[in-house]
């Protein structure tokens, strides 16, 4: 991960853990504004908040051994959502990469910029040893490939800071489709150039989106969705 920005890790769950987590979000009432729902997509923000449960679910002993050994042991949860693209989604993204955060509250601090405020939670863009610091952990619950969206990076560009897409170099760049089984993780730096398809194949894609950091924000800001899941 260090070298080429994401690694994967297959069978981190089996099928009835999978299917208990899918049973468990079905259980979410989707009318909150925390819920974005379209015939292309649809989302859940502030996942861990809205369904705190699902912890005990998703961190099983697999996940925390991964965890353990890429990371350590006082990495917590900064950020949630949970993915879900239908069978006949259309849904593009454009190569990017996640520059920014999630804050409960605005408190102008040096080396925090570009504020914006989307359903009561603050997104900005920290410091650039902040954004390396962090970590990506996408849950895959069902099986993805280039034809139901699955991510597509460019190897090592994490290592290049900020990174247009506009300025990507395709004549030494490398584009890799980072295909993932169902009950199977990828992770990936947050710095790391990535972008999906439209799904060709008419099959589902869910997933759950999580990052971690071991970094306590200045100031009097703290992360929007801090959750110290190991003691829990």
């Amino acid at each position: 991960m260090e070298q080429k920005g994401f690694c994967i890790f297959n069978s981190i769950y089996s099928s009835d853990e999978i299917q208990s987590i899918v049973n468990l979000i079905d259980t979410l009432n989707t009318s909150k504004p925390t819920f974005r729902k379209s015939e292309d997509l649809f989302a859940i923000r502030q996942f861990i908040k809205e369904l705190p449960e699902i912890k005990e679910l998703v961190f099983n002993k697999n996940l925390q051994s991964v965890i353990n050994t890429i990371a350590g042991n006082d990495y917590f949860i900064v950020k949630s959502i949970y993915f879900d693209k239908p069978e006949k989604s259309n849904w593009f993204v454009a190569y990017h990469q996640d520059l920014t955060i999630s804050v409960d509250k605005k408190v102008e601090t040096e080396g925090f910029n570009f504020w914006t405020s989307k359903h009561n939670q603050f997104a900005v863009q920290p410091p650039l040893s902040l954004l390396e610091n962090i970590f990506t952990i996408r849950i895959h619950l069902d099986n993805t490939d280039e034809e139901n969206g699955a991510l597509k990076i460019i190897e090592g560009s994490h290592l290049k800071q900020i990174y247009r897409p506009e300025t990507i170099d395709w004549k030494t760049e490398k584009e890799t489709f980072c295909n993932v089984e169902k009950g199977g993780i990828m992770l990936m730096k947050p710095l790391l150039l990535h972008g999906s398809n439209r799904t060709i194949n008419q099959k589902r894609r869910r997933v759950i989106h999580i990052e971690f950091s071991n970094i306590i924000l200045p100031e009097e800001t703290n992360w929007a969705e801090y959750d110290n899941y190991t003691k829990n």
